[in-house]
């Protein structure tokens, strides 16, 4: 399993080049192209969720940046950089917006409806795999940075978090390597998210430094890949 993932972290640069290359390509492709039928091969369906969104921004920088924002962004690129390599892609949120029922009203109504409804579309995708985009905070220590995966309960999401937080440490946690931890019970999405389930912090919005280069396009793509770099090892690991 170590040698695989220094495999992988060896084609994370490759990985880049060749997203760089293929973006403009994938943008061209019909909005209308079917499913390449994830279920009919065994594969996953990597049911991408970009935390937060609307009335709801989250965790918010001193500087004013929205988590919810910097949560899409990335989001989008680990979409494109998936589908690109020829995998299967469900989104609970594709702009800044909530997704809750129309009965909703009060702001915390809404957070309500809006949880249970990504749940409910997670649990009705087949083969989903949940991958749940979010940024940390931690004001009272703001020099902590870093990117951590935390995972939920089903299997084998453990093993998804040790191979991403692997990648992610190559990547990004530059002599600031972190550990994959399993998920408070109390957090509702992955809680009741039925599938394999992690949920990656990608940086601390109380960090100025992070929270600057967490808005650059160029390391929202580098996250992407090593993310997707995590996920793709779990598939080639026997």
């Amino acid at each position: 399993m170590f040698f695989v993932i220094k495999r992988r972290a060896l084609l994370l640069f490759g990985l880049a080049l060749v997203f760089s290359l293929g973006a403009a390509l994938y943008a061209a492709r019909p909005a209308s192209l079917p499913a390449s039928g994830s279920a009919e091969r065994g594969r996953a369906t990597y049911v991408l969720d970009a935390g937060h969104g609307g009335e709801d921004g989250g965790a918010v920088s001193a500087s004013g940046v929205k988590e919810s924002d910097v949560n899409l962004a990335v989001t989008r690129e680990l979409d494109a950089l998936l589908r690109f390599l020829g995998h299967d892609t469900v989104l609970t949120r594709k702009g800044d917006v909530s997704i809750h029922s129309g009965g909703a009203e009060t702001l915390r109504q809404k957070k309500v409806s809006d949880l249970k409804n990504r749940v409910a579309l997670v649990n009705a995708t087949d083969g989903a795999v949940l991958v749940s985009i979010h940024q940390n905070s931690l004001p009272s220590v703001p020099s902590v940075h870093g990117a951590q995966v935390f995972y939920g309960a089903a299997e084998p999401s453990a093993a998804l978090a040790l191979s991403v937080q692997a990648a992610l440490n190559e990547g990004v946690n530059a002599d600031n390597a972190k550990h994959e931890k399993q998920i408070d019970p109390s957090i509702y999405l992955m809680k009741n998210a039925a599938c394999p389930a992690i949920l990656i912090e990608c940086g601390f919005l109380s960090n100025a430094a992070e929270t600057a280069r967490l808005q650059e396009p160029d390391y929202q793509k580098t996250l992407a890949v090593a993310i997707a770099a995590g996920l793709l090892n779990t598939e080639e690991t026997p």
